[in-house]
């Protein structure tokens, strides 16, 4: 099982939390997708108060009822040790703030956090973990597996994380004609890459959860009101797009053995 037990390396991606029209409605669909239980009290996230998504008992998202005005869709959260440092690095690599650094939580107790904007219009937030790790569980049937940045104009993206995270950036050599680098933390660790698919009609990091079943998945999610593409194996394994009942969108994957 991979339990997450310690706080993550700086530019790991390490929470998501999900802003959707209905709450009720939204933890229904994807309780039925992966399982998922919820806690009975609703947790603070970046973007207001959500429930906590609990798979074994441990944390593995949010769930928040958000306005229109903030957007719907999956937000991913790198982690920091500093995220007032990081956010400035943010601002000096052409990123905007969208929330400067605040603190969540009874006095701060659980973290620190922010959201940001790169310079392609992707957003994404910062979580410096005190009492709260981010995703206890990952890489397992039910939890996140990666988070890849699709946009039409990769370059000034890859320059900006490389600029923030200090990443190394490689090239994806088992899909060649893929417009595809992986992005790189300082031990060499792959935390997600950039893909640059010019038809993209906005710019954003693709949330893509682990499943034991491809098939049965988007089964599930047609049964409960979602709408899938045609699941396709591919290098990495089988995947398929899930589009929830809010419209948002994200990837589901039986990883190749």
């Amino acid at each position: 099982m991979s339990y997450v037990t310690s706080i993550q390396p700086d530019g790991t991606p390490t929470w998501i939390d999900l802003r959707v029209p209905d709450r009720e409605r939204a933890l229904e669909f994807y309780g039925a997708l992966f399982g998922w239980e919820y806690a009975q009290e609703p947790a603070e996230t970046g973007t207001g108060l959500g429930t906590t998504c609990l798979l074994y008992g441990r944390p593995v998202a949010a769930i928040t009822q958000a306005p229109a005005t903030t957007g719907f869709g999956w937000n991913m959260y790198f982690a920091t040790a500093d995220c007032d440092g990081t956010a400035k690095r943010i601002a000096d690599a052409g990123g905007t703030l969208l929330k400067a650094p605040t603190d969540v939580g009874d006095k701060g107790d659980q973290g620190r956090m922010a959201i940001a904007e790169d310079p392609v219009g992707a957003r994404f937030g910062l979580w410096e973990a005190r009492a709260h790790l981010g995703c206890q569980v990952v890489n397992e049937p039910g939890s996140l597996v990666r988070n890849d940045l699709v946009t039409a104009d990769p370059e000034p993206a890859r320059a900006f994380y490389a600029a923030v995270f200090d990443y190394t950036l490689d090239l994806n050599e088992t899909l060649p004609d893929a417009d595809f680098t992986f992005l790189r933390r300082k031990d060499g660790h792959e935390i997600g890459g950039v893909f640059g698919f010019p038809g993209a009609p906005s710019s954003a990091w693709a949330t893509t959860f682990e499943v034991a079943d491809t098939d049965a998945v988007t089964g599930r999610a047609l049964a409960a009101g979602g709408t899938t593409s045609t699941p396709e194996d591919s290098p990495y394994g089988r995947i398929a797009t899930i589009t929830d009942p809010f419209g948002v969108e994200f990837s589901v994957i039986t990883r190749a053995s």
